[in-house]
């Protein structure tokens, strides 16, 4: 499916970046156009491969707008006449799609993308989708506020919200700088196949995934996730069908971009690797098993002929809104609402009154 990707904010930025990296690195030629907008000169000053664009400077001088997601609406729709200008060139008649990534707990990917949506829906005729990523429990009670609300926006808006939790794929261990590295290359990696499907074909499959078979999985619109994992290949493609029912288990099970996302209102299974290598029975058995563990009747199946000693699968799920990590994720995002408006609320001179803290002297 070849598609313009948009990044909005700093995470929204890096992760465009790292997509379109990895579409060069391999070939497909599945990104069209990209284009990264920040409200932040120093975020876009370190972006190499995609064009950016700055908003708001008439607002906030190039600093950003410190975690402000309504401060980010307002700057995205003050300069979206700017933002569309830019865009020429980028979103190309090529392209099937366009892509709007954003963190949705900061303050211009949180506001700024969901104002960027629809106002893109109103110009171009393609589908325009939303890859969010929902901030870790760990980032604090202001980004789960914002990132509730951007949701909630968001997935109004998109024709479909493809979501990331960062929570998913952080390692142990983990730096932050270290992890989010991580995530944006995982994110590259697994969103990067996705849309190559059926553009860079090496070989013919017996039945080749195209870009009709991704519209058509996310056309119900809602929430989206995305499940992936890989295992060595045997030459002999019958010695394969264990490990392609494998790792269509793994890519759902533990591999998805939203943890606990199992059940949709439709799937699409993607098996990669060398055509010699992709067992049909083992596809259709895994096809089969999906539509049993997603209670869904709508699962496309295909392959993804792609010179490599590894098979892969790729499972796209949409209509996961009812999922119990985003019911999860929704009650965290009103307690800290909640919390941030009680603070709100409270006169900070009273925290100097407090007879039960001694006086420094």
């Amino acid at each position: 499916m070849k598609v313009a990707l948009i990044g909005v904010g700093q995470a929204g930025g890096k992760v465009v970046e790292r997509l379109t990296e990895f579409d060069a690195e391999m070939g497909f030629n599945a990104v069209q156009g990209t284009l990264a907008i920040n409200s932040a000169t120093a975020d876009l000053q370190s972006l190499e491969w995609a064009e950016t664009q700055l908003i708001g400077a008439d607002r906030v001088n190039g600093h950003g707008v410190g975690g402000d997601n309504e401060l980010g609406a307002e700057i995205m729709q003050s300069d979206i006449q700017e933002v569309l200008g830019a865009l020429d060139g980028h979103v190309t008649s090529r392209a099937e799609a366009i892509v709007v990534v954003a963190g949705l707990g900061g303050g211009t990917g949180s506001g700024g993308s969901p104002v960027l949506v629809h106002n893109l829906k109103q110009v171009y005729d393609v589908p325009v989708y939303a890859l969010g990523i929902l901030p870790g429990r760990n980032e604090g009670s202001l980004y789960q506020a914002n990132a509730g609300r951007s949701l909630k926006t968001i997935v109004r808006e998109a024709d479909s919200t493809i979501l990331v939790d960062n929570d998913a794929w952080h390692e142990q261990g983990e730096s932050v700088e270290a992890g989010f590295a991580s995530i944006n290359q995982q994110i590259a990696q697994r969103f990067g196949l996705l849309f190559a499907s059926g553009e860079a074909v090496e070989g013919v499959g017996e039945s080749v995934v195209d870009s009709s078979e991704v519209i058509n999985t996310l056309r119900n619109g809602g929430i989206a996730a995305l499940g992936y994992a890989k295992a060595a290949a045997s030459e002999d493609s019958t010695q394969n069908i264990r490990s392609v029912m494998s790792v269509t288990r793994q890519a759902l099970l533990t591999g998805t971009s939203l943890p606990e996302a199992r059940v949709g209102e439709g799937a699409l299974l993607v098996i990669a690797g060398r055509p010699a290598s992709i067992p049909r029975k083992g596809v259709e058995k895994s096809r089969r098993w999906l539509e049993d563990e997603t209670q869904s009747m709508q699962v496309r199946g295909g392959d993804f002929p792609l010179e490599s000693d590894q098979i892969a699968a790729l499972v796209l799920l949409g209509g996961v809104e009812r999922s119990d990590r985003i019911e999860s994720f929704l009650e965290r995002a009103r307690a800290a609402q909640k919390a941030e408006d009680e603070s709100e609320k409270a006169d900070p001179a009273d925290h100097f009154a407090d007879d039960r803290l001694d006086n420094l002297f």
